[in-house]
């Protein structure tokens, strides 16, 4: 794990793209694709921006995968984050992807996390990008998450704190709205990702990320799984990182 601080949310941004973009080229000219997973959610706004901008990327030959998305919620609705990976990510870019794998959570969650399990599994993930939740949670792996399952993805439900989370970046107008369970890709797949690229913004996560990065690997705190990954680089802004002791810096 190595981490990088940036003065600005726009810094983390852009300098996590640019790390991603790099990793992403390197794919292609050693196999002439790249398989990615990207993540969702207000700290990925400035990511996902500089990503889509990178040059020299043949899109093309890159094939996507969801990170996570919530059980009941149609495409139309605001928070859907299939409705914001296409207008944030998809859409934006400058040709389009070989795939993108979405997960539709509207109506059978369990069998649409198999069938798009199944499609990862013949696809080796060379670049995921990831955030660290308020509650240290992982994709949509909220404590105390499931460090051993070997499925792609689960229908998990989330907890309160994962919940009141979203509904105080905005998504949801009132907490009861806020659905109670998502499809998430499991711990051991994002694990399996050749590199990861995990951006965390914001004063509000800064406790959640210093027990990640500081504090002991545990299913209590699911993203501190990320310390055990060969090739995870960590991009913060100064309030994400604000209680990292010097230690680790």
């Amino acid at each position: 794990m190595n981490i990088q601080i940036n003065p600005t949310k726009e810094d983390l941004g852009r300098g996590a793209a640019k790390y991603g973009a790099s990793a992403i080229r390197e794919a292609i000219a050693e196999r002439g694709c790249a398989n990615v997973i990207v993540a969702t959610g207000a700290s990925q706004f400035e990511i996902l921006e500089h990503l889509a901008q990178e040059e020299g990327i043949h899109w093309p030959v890159v094939t996507a995968f969801h990170l996570d998305e919530y059980v009941g919620l149609p495409i139309t609705h605001p928070a859907s984050f299939r409705l914001y990976l296409w207008e944030r990510f998809v859409s934006m870019l400058p040709l389009p992807l070989k795939a993108f794998h979405y997960l539709d959570g509207q109506h059978n969650a369990a069998a649409e996390a198999e069938r798009v399990g199944e499609i990862l599994a013949r696809h080796p993930i060379d670049v995921a990008f990831v955030g660290i939740g308020e509650n240290g949670h992982l994709a949509f792996n909220d404590p105390p998450a499931d460090f051993d399952t070997q499925q792609p993805y689960l229908v998990v439900d989330l907890d309160e704190d994962c919940r009141k989370q979203q509904l105080g970046e905005g998504w949801f107008p009132t907490l009861a709205d806020v659905p109670a369970q998502a499809i998430s890709m499991s711990i051991q797949q994002i694990m399996k990702s050749r590199r990861i690229v995990c951006g965390v913004p914001d004063e509000r996560k800064a406790q959640a990320v210093r027990r990640c990065i500081e504090g002991p690997v545990t299913n209590q705190a699911p993203a501190s799984i990320l310390q055990q990954h060969d090739d995870c680089e960590i991009f913060l802004d100064t309030a994400a990182a604000s209680r990292l002791t010097q230690e680790v810096l």
